[in-house]
C-alpha cells in the first residue's frame, strides 16, 4: 500500500519510539518520516519537514512536549498524540489540542483505536493529509517527494532513480512498481527505462534519425522508444488540454 501519512515520533526512551514503530508497522498507511529524542529536536525538525502526525511524549529532557506545542503554537503543529507514562497530564493535552493521549504501556487495541481515529480525520481534511507522493530513505532521513515535483524516473539495475530538477534519489523498487503507482497522477513510460510527468514536458522534438526525444522543462531531455511514440505523444497532448 502507498504511504498516505508520515509519523514523527519523540521520545526520549529508544525503546518507547521503538514500540510506537512496531505498532504502526501494521497501518502501511502511515510512514515513520524521523525520530527525535527531545523537544529541541522537534523544533527543529519541524521547521525542515511537515508530518502529518506527532506522537509526543509529554515528558522529554529540556524541552517537553507542551512546551514544543507553546512555541510551535497549535495551529502550526500536526496532529498530536501524546504520549506518556503517567495519566495526571491529560487534560492539559486536550487544552493544548491534542488529537489524543495515550498512557504507556500502550495496548495494541488502545492505539489502533487512535490510529483509525486518526485516518478519520486526516481523510477528512482534518489534519494535513498529504498528497500523493513517494518517501525515500537513506543517510538516516527520510524525505517526501511530492509526484508533481518529480520530474522522470529511470531504472537502475535493482533499484530506481528519481530525478527532481537536477537532483537525483535513489530507491530499492523496480520502475516496474512506481510506474503502477504514478501513472494515475499524470506519468507515462516513454521507454522500458524511463517514466516521465506529462505535464513537465516542455517539447517533443525529433531528431535527424527520426528519433522521438521528450524535453522536459526542468531541462533532462529524455528518449521515447518507437514503441511508444504513439501512446506518448498522445499522453502528452492530452495532458496539455
Amino acid at each position: 500500500m502507498m504511504s498516505r501519512w508520515t509519523v514523527l515520533i519523540a521520545d526520549d526512551e529508544p525503546h518507547a519510539r521503538q514500540g510506537v514503530r512496531q505498532m504502526l508497522a501494521r497501518h502501511p498507511d502511515f510512514h515513520v518520516l524521523c525520530e527525535c529524542r527531545d523537544g529541541a529536536e522537534v523544533l527543529a525538525v519541524l521547521d525542515d519537514v511537515e508530518p502529518d502526525v506527532v506522537f509526543l511524549d509529554v515528558q522529554m529532557p529540556g524541552i517537553d512536549g507542551f512546551e514544543v506545542i507553546r512555541r510551535r503554537t497549535p495551529e502550526r503543529m500536526p496532529a498530536v498524540v501524546f504520549l506518556t507514562a503517567y495519566d495526571q497530564f491529560a487534560i492539559r493535552a486536550f487544552e493544548a489540542e491534542a488529537h489524543d493521549y495515550l498512557v504507556k504501556p500502550v495496548s495494541e487495541e488502545r492505539f489502533d483505536a487512535t490510529v483509525n481515529r486518526l485516518r478519520r480525520r486526516l481523510g477528512a481534511g482534518a489534519g494535513r493529509a498529504r498528497e500523493a507522493s513517494i518517501i525515500v530513505s537513506g543517510g538516516g532521513k527520510s524525505t517526501v517527494l511530492p509526484l508533481r515535483d518529480i520530474d522522470w524516473i529511470e531504472a537502475a539495475d535493482n533499484y530506481a532513480r528519481i530525478w527532481v530538477g537536477r537532483r537525483s534519489y535513489l530507491v530499492r523498487e523496480t520502475l516496474a512498481d512506481l510506474e503502477r503507482r504514478v501513472t494515475p497522477h499524470g506519468f507515462c513510460r516513454a521507454h522500458r527505462s524511463a517514466i516521465v510527468r506529462l505535464d513537465g514536458v516542455r517539447e517533443l522534438s525529433t531528431t535527424p534519425d527520426g528519433e522521438l526525444i521528450a524535453i522536459l522543462a526542468a531541462g533532462a531531455s529524455v528518449p521515447v522508444s518507437r514503441r511508444r511514440r504513439a501512446q506518448f505523444t498522445a499522453a502528452v497532448r492530452a495532458a496539455a488540454t
